[in-house]
């Protein structure tokens, strides 16, 4: 055990007057570097995993694809790693979007009692003693306040509490990069000693720094503080990931919109994001006089429903996976390949990408464009029927897209109009 340094205890009166700055004002037997250095193990290796899917994420949305796709367009250099988004495996989206949204809200326990366990450290005096404790500080702000600024963001995006200023996709995007840049410089100052505390404890002769020299009657362990935590994660862990499959885990899903309650039977009996009352899609947009118009170097082409249902249908077995972290099982869609109309439109050699406008007047990505992989994959379709029925009008009838692996928004929904050719 680490040497504790001799300590007096002052009178109430004057401890009273301590304030922020003096490490006597913070009382806890629970903080120390053991305890920190456990947290932030935790934390290196969930924080690594939702920045990595965070950009994989924004990568689906094929933002350097179309302007319409892009939320970010001042990103510059910042969209380096951006490549061609997959349709394979078709559960890909489903799986990266999940996990980013589902560590993200378990790790919330974590991050909170790791804020915790440092706080002293935001009001120690002076400021900076050396470049490199300037350094460390300087980190330590941009790590925390980019942190707080990216659970709270998304987790009001999660709620779909659109409380902030500006884009989510915009604000997300950048602050992320943000955050990034004081978690390395943070990691590569602290890894190091957090590494020895985890293996031999403070070493002897050395204060630990993060523990109060005036500490208050135990009344919890560290071990104690540290399974509250893990406790908490697990029962957000229980009570959101079931947003991500359907039965029973969905309705103990409780803090989550998608969660929580049954759709209800038969075959259009599964999640949606925006209905087609919320868009204002009325009957008479959808009805007889509706027809798809899909253009290309064939000229302007016009097909009503039933014209769409006498062309070759085929069949994929697709989810559908939300940014916000929700997603369906696969479900039986049918309709007609998207190649076949390109082929339709003046491509039937090697179809190009497509632009889908939808009848939904305003919103977000009412418009869309799919690259050519997508556009070329058999699964891809013009959905005009879900498990052996005629898509409901908040699933998107009378057509509407889907493509395996993309992430919900882009599988448009009442779509109106099919664009084939450079995008």
């Amino acid at each position: 055990m680490p040497e504790r340094r001799p300590t007096r205890t002052l009178p109430g009166a004057l401890r009273s007057l301590r304030t922020p700055a003096d490490p006597g004002f913070w009382r806890s037997p629970v903080r120390g570097a053991r305890f920190t250095a456990v947290l932030g193990v935790v934390l290196l290796a969930g924080l690594t995993l939702l920045f990595v899917t965070g950009l994989l994420s924004y990568a689906a949305y094929n933002p350097d694809l179309n302007p319409v796709n892009d939320k970010t367009p001042g990103k510059g250099l910042l969209g380096f790693y951006l490549f061609s988004w997959p349709t394979g495996p078709h559960w890909l989206y489903r799986l990266t979007q999940g996990l980013h949204v589902t560590v993200g809200i378990v790790l919330v326990p974590v991050l909170l009692a790791k804020l915790w366990s440092v706080i002293p450290r935001l009001f120690a005096l002076p400021p900076a003693r050396s470049v490199g404790h300037a350094l460390e500080r300087l980190s330590l702000l941009l790590l925390i306040g980019g942190a707080l600024f990216q659970f709270i963001t998304g987790l009001l995006n999660i709620q779909l509490d659109y409380i902030f200023p500006g884009s989510f996709y915009t604000l997300h995007f950048y602050g992320a990069w943000v955050f990034l840049a004081g978690f390395v410089t943070h990691t590569v100052l602290k890894a190091p000693q957090a590494v020895r505390v985890l293996r031999n404890g403070v070493p002897r002769g050395e204060a630990d720094t993060l523990a109060t020299p005036d500490p208050l009657p135990a009344t919890l362990s560290r071990r104690g503080a540290l399974a509250m935590v893990g406790a908490g994660s697990l029962l957000l862990l229980i009570t959101s990931a079931g947003r991500s499959f359907d039965g029973p885990l969905r309705r103990v899903a409780l803090l989550t919109p998608r969660g929580g309650t049954d759709p209800g039977p038969g075959p259009n009996a599964f999640q949606v994001n925006k209905t087609a009352a919320a868009v204002r899609i009325t009957p008479a947009d959808t009805g007889e006089r509706w027809r798809l118009t899909v253009r290309g170097p064939a000229g302007e082409l016009r097909f009503s429903r039933a014209e769409l249902l006498a062309m070759e249908q085929h069949t994929a077995a697709l989810p559908i996976a939300c940014v916000e972290g929700w997603s369906t099982s696969d479900q039986q869609w049918r309709g007609v390949r998207l190649s076949d109309l390109a082929a339709l439109a003046g491509f039937p050699d090697r179809p190009p990408g497509v632009f889908v406008e939808s009848l939904q007047r305003g919103g977000s990505f009412r418009k869309a464009a799919l690259r050519d992989n997508q556009v070329r994959d058999g699964r891809s379709l013009l959905a005009l029927e879900v498990n052996g029925a005629p898509l409901s009008p908040d699933h998107g009838y009378p057509a509407r897209i889907i493509v395996p692996a993309a992430p919900g928004v882009l599988n448009t929904k009442w779509v109106e109009t099919l664009t084939f050719g450079e995008l």
